[in-house]
C-alpha cells in the first residue's frame, strides 16, 4: 500500500473543525449515571488456567443498563493476597474479536500489573478465540457489523452500550482487591483504541491511555478517503438509505473518538501507521492533536509513527514501547505526588 493520506508534516498540524452535538456532555453524564445505579462487581471467580506464575480471575461486571459483561483478570501470582496495591491496565478488543482465553495476553501481568481484558458485547466471532458476552439489545435496519446498529438514534446505538461497558470496566477494576485505583490505564488496538479514547474522555482520574491505531475517529473524513471496512459499513448503509446522511453522522458524533479525546486528562501514548487504510492516519492525528483540548493544559502526549506499516501498526514493537513508557509515566506521577525535601 502506497502513502495515500496527508504528508506527515501536515498530519502533525491537522486539527479539523469539530461537529460536536451541543448536548454531548449531558448525553454521557445521563448514560453513565444510569449505568452506575447498578452495583459494578457481579462475580469474581478464581480460575485454573494452567498458569503457575500468573493468577487468573473470571470477572463479570455490570455494564450498560446493568447487563453482565465478562472479562479476564490476570496478575502476578499471589499479589492479590499480599496486600500490595498494583497498577492496572484495562484492555479493549479490536473489531469482531472477543476476550478469547486468559493465557493469550500475559505481558502486562508478567510486568507486574493487574491486566483486565474486557469482552466485547455481541462480538467475538470474526477472529481470535471467541467471546462470552451477548448484546441483548435489538436493532432496526442495519448493514452487517455493528457500526449501523441503532444508527438513527444515539440512545439506541451499539457504541453507546459498548463505551458505557468500557467506563464501567474501569469502575470494576478500581473495586478489585489489590488494585491501586489511582493507577489505572486504558489501552487497545483499532476498535479497542477508539474505545480506550472514549474511556479516557469519560472516566475521571486515569493514570494513562494507550490507543493504538485507533478506530472510531473522525467519521466523515474516514468515509471520504477509504473504502475499507468497518468504516465502509456507513457507506454501505447510506448507499441504500439515501437521504439519511445528516441523521447518521449526527448519531456517530456522540461516539467520535476526536470529541471524547478532547475531554481526557491523562497522559497518552498513541500509535499510527501511515499506510493504514482501515484507520487512516489523518483520523488518528485528528484525535491525537485534539487530545485533552478541554483540560486547559495538555498532559504528556506522545505518538509512535510507523511509516511503512498498514493497520497492523507496530505490533510487538509498540508493546515494547508501552512497557517502557507506562512505568515512566507512573513514576513521574508518583514523584509529582511526593513533595521534595525542600518543599517540606
Amino acid at each position: 500500500m502506497a502513502l495515500f493520506d496527508l504528508p506527515l508534516p501536515e498530519l502533525e498540524r491537522y486539527l479539523p473543525e469539530l461537529d460536536e452535538p451541543a448536548d454531548l456532555d449531558d448525553f454521557w453524564a445521563t448514560t453513565l449515571a444510569e449505568a452506575r445505579r447498578h452495583e459494578v462487581l457481579v462475580d469474581v471467580t478464581r480460575t485454573d488456567a494452567g498458569l503457575r506464575l500468573v493468577d487468573v480471575d473470571d470477572l463479570t461486571f455490570a455494564g450498560f443498563d446493568g447487563q453482565p459483561v465478562r472479562a479476564w483478570v490476570t496478575r502476578p501470582a499471589g499479589s492479590a493476597e499480599s496486600g500490595e496495591l498494583l497498577p492496572a491496565v484495562v484492555e479493549y478488543i479490536g473489531y469482531g474479536g472477543g476476550r478469547g482465553f486468559a493465557h493469550e495476553r500475559l505481558a502486562w501481568a508478567t510486568a507486574g500489573f493487574v491486566h483486565v481484558v474486557m469482552d466485547t458485547r455481541g462480538q467475538g466471532s470474526t477472529w481470535g478465540n471467541g467471546g462470552h458476552t451477548p448484546d441483548p439489545a435489538g436493532s432496526g435496519p442495519a448493514s452487517p457489523g455493528v457500526m449501523t446498529r441503532g444508527i438513527h438514534d444515539p440512545e439506541q446505538h451499539y457504541y453507546r452500550r459498548l463505551m458505557t461497558d468500557a467506563v464501567r470496566a474501569v469502575d470494576a477494576v478500581r473495586a478489585l482487591p489489590g488494585v491501586d485505583p489511582r493507577r489505572v490505564t486504558v489501552a487497545g488496538i483499532s476498535q479497542g483504541g477508539g474505545v480506550a479514547l472514549a474511556a479516557a474522555g469519560l472516566s475521571d482520574g486515569l493514570a494513562a491511555a494507550m490507543p493504538d491505531v485507533p478506530f472510531l475517529c473522525h467519521y466523515r473524513r474516514a468515509v471520504d478517503i477509504t473504502d475499507a471496512f468497518p468504516y465502509g459499513e456507513l457507506v454501505q448503509y447510506l448507499a441504500v438509505h439515501r437521504g439519511a446522511e445528516e441523521r447518521v453522522f449526527r448519531t456517530m458524533a456522540y461516539f467520535d473518538g476526536v470529541h471524547l479525546a478532547r475531554r481526557a486528562t491523562a497522559p497518552a501514548l498513541f500509535s499510527v501507521a501511515l499506510r493504514d487504510m482501515t484507520c487512516p492516519p489523518s483520523t488518528v492525528f485528528a484525535a491525537y492533536n485534539h487530545y485533552a483540548g478541554l483540560t486547559g493544559g495538555r498532559p504528556r502526549t506522545d505518538i509512535e509513527v510507523y511509516t511503512f506499516n498498514q493497520h497492523e501498526g507496530g505490533q510487538a514493537h509498540q508493546l515494547e514501547h508501552q512497557l517502557r513508557w507506562l512505568p515512566s509515566v507512573l513514576a513521574a506521577a508518583e514523584d509529582e505526588a511526593v513533595p521534595s525535601a525542600a518543599a517540606r
